[in-house]
């Protein structure tokens, strides 16, 4: 990828997310900002979209530790963990992401750090954090491993990594990019599965066309390799993307959700 191609890429990603935060189609009609808008927003992210979040992701098991969150968009995850007692930095790529972070933890009046940054050139020094934490972020940054890297540059010896890519290997990548679209709408007659996901996967009302990547699990293990340990969960599969009628367990749906969801979750200690 050439300088100006990767410059374009990014381009569109912050203009994506600064005229869609990621989320913020949750807020149920409410003024981005306001107390109402938050507190829909988080309902509907930990008790609807993603209740495994809260087990998985550990929001309360860093408490002391300092905690870099890489892309924070609006501060859903970042202030769970601030709640949990980390000693949290929340990095974004996009402005408007960051002054709506500031102003959500000043609202709820817990206390953390904001900076605008690139998550393929980190602005910290080596060893810097206790745990790093990103969730569907890296997949959409032109070179994924470049940015896995710095991760383990800014993390102290035995400290941990927890980051989310999407799951080329999930359903949701079958079903929806390569059959519906790709397939029965014709688009991988003059597309890329890339160029699909860039249309279809993340909400947009302008046309933005982020880079999107999915990954396999052998593929996430290899990009982690420096770190010393790693450990590998697959998650994310709604009843109503299965369309599963309520007969069918909640176990069920869990269990498809974790050989084939659509999130793919490392937690990697350096």
């Amino acid at each position: 990828m050439t300088t100006t191609t990767t410059t374009e890429v990014k381009r569109r990603t912050r203009e994506q997310w600064a005229n869609d935060p990621c989320g913020a189609i949750y807020g149920d009609g409410h003024t981005i900002g306001t107390r109402e808008f938050f507190d829909r927003v988080e309902a509907h992210r930990y008790e609807v979209y993603a209740p495994w979040m809260r087990e998985l992701m550990g929001f309360d098991a860093f408490s002391g530790r300092k905690l870099l969150e890489v892309g924070c968009g609006m501060g859903s995850d970042l202030l769970q963990f601030a709640r949990g007692g980390a000693l949290v930095t929340g990095l974004d790529y996009t402005p408007r992401s960051i002054e709506i972070s500031r102003r959500r933890f000043s609202m709820y009046d817990v206390p953390g750090r904001f900076t605008v940054g690139d998550a393929e050139n980190l602005p910290f020094p080596d060893a810097s954090f206790d745990v790093v934490y990103s969730n569907g972020v890296l997949h959409h940054t032109p070179d994924t491993q470049r940015a896995i890297d710095e991760v383990h540059r800014v993390l102290r010896p035995g400290g941990i990594a927890k980051i989310m890519l999407y799951h080329r290997s999930s359903l949701y990548y079958w079903l929806s990019i390569v059959l519906k679209h790709g397939i029965v709408r014709g688009e991988l007659a003059r597309s890329t599965t890339e160029e699909i996901m860039s249309r279809h996967v993340e909400y947009s009302e302008t046309g933005a066309l982020p880079l999107v990547r999915a990954y396999t699990r052998v593929e996430v293990e290899r990009m982690f390799e420096r770190f010393a340990s790693r450990r590998v969960d697959v998650r994310q599969l709604t009843r109503e993307e299965l369309r599963a009628p309520r007969v069918v367990p909640d176990r069920l749906v869990d269990a498809l959700g974790a050989r084939w969801g659509w999130n793919v979750v490392m937690t990697a200690v350096k």
